[in-house]
């Protein structure tokens, strides 16, 4: 085996993302929605590489005498997180992370609620609630949120697992927004994962979301609403793992003149 295949089977067996303790090989998170048909949802999963998937729990049909988007997903194989996508109160979504853990998806739960239909921004004060709320209930809490460290460091007090800031609004493809915000997080926040949740357009988007020291990327428009669905789940799988290689790797400075890429020592002359 060469060396170059020895160093990548370690930085894929050493380099875990760790949520809450719990350990995941891939980077990339992925949402179940807009796709045109299960058999699309499905082959988009394994094309990504993702462990953990998000659902939808006022979206999904929980009556599994019909058929259902859980049909097409292996519990086995994928780690299940519900999220209160719709739901624009705290109780609304509390009560959807409730619903989700008394079907038996799961205790943890991204919590999303939303303050403007229009942009889909996120109603920060009521996210902290919830979260606040469904923490002392015993869930793990991974709240979608704004870049404002304020509201991150809230979140953080009250309990959240991950914080999960936007990089440009959910659905719209705009890639990286706000570089700035996102490193002053980046910098204030190290007890957690981030993770970019929304706006990741393009494979690049994704790779320098991971560049910024990111922990990891959410997305599901990104993917489903490409003309090419499982093409693009396996690069953004590339692109994931390519932009946690090149931040554990280090960039080499920016300089203002060349630079020649071979040393002149010892040329003849």
């Amino acid at each position: 085996m060469c060396t170059f295949r020895r160093q990548f089977l370690y930085n894929e067996r050493m380099d875990s993302l760790v949520i809450a303790g719990k350990a995941f090989q891939s980077r990339l998170i992925v949402g179940t929605g807009k796709y045109k048909d299960g058999a699309e949802t499905a082959a988009a999963l394994a094309a990504s590489g993702a462990e953990m998937v998000t659902v939808a729990v006022r979206r999904v049909n929980l009556d599994r005498s019909k058929e259902s988007l859980l049909d097409f997903i292996d519990p086995k194989k994928y780690f299940l997180l519900p999220n209160t996508a719709g739901c624009y109160t705290a109780d609304e979504a509390i009560r959807a992370a409730r619903l989700g853990r008394e079907v038996g998806l799961s205790d943890w739960v991204k919590i999303e609620v939303i303050g403007d239909q229009k942009t889909l921004y996120p109603d920060v004060a009521a996210t902290v609630e919830a979260t606040r709320i469904l923490v002392k209930e015993g869930f793990t809490v991974l709240p979608y949120t704004s870049d404002d460290p304020v509201f991150a460091q809230r979140l953080l007090d009250a309990g959240a697992s991950a914080v999960m800031p936007l990089g440009a609004p959910i659905g719209s493809g705009l890639g990286i927004q706000n570089i700035a915000n996102l490193r002053i997080l980046r910098e204030m926040i190290t007890s957690v994962p981030l993770i970019v949740d929304a706006g990741v357009g393009t494979p690049s988007d994704a790779s320098l979301a991971m560049e910024l020291g990111y922990d990891a990327v959410l997305m599901n428009t990104g993917i489903a609403a490409a003309q090419q669905p499982v093409l693009m789940a396996e690069a953004m799988r590339n692109a994931v793992l390519a932009g946690r290689q090149g931040y554990l790797a280090g960039r080499m400075p920016k300089k203002l003149y060349a630079s020649a890429s071979s040393p002149t020592e010892g040329i003849s002359r």
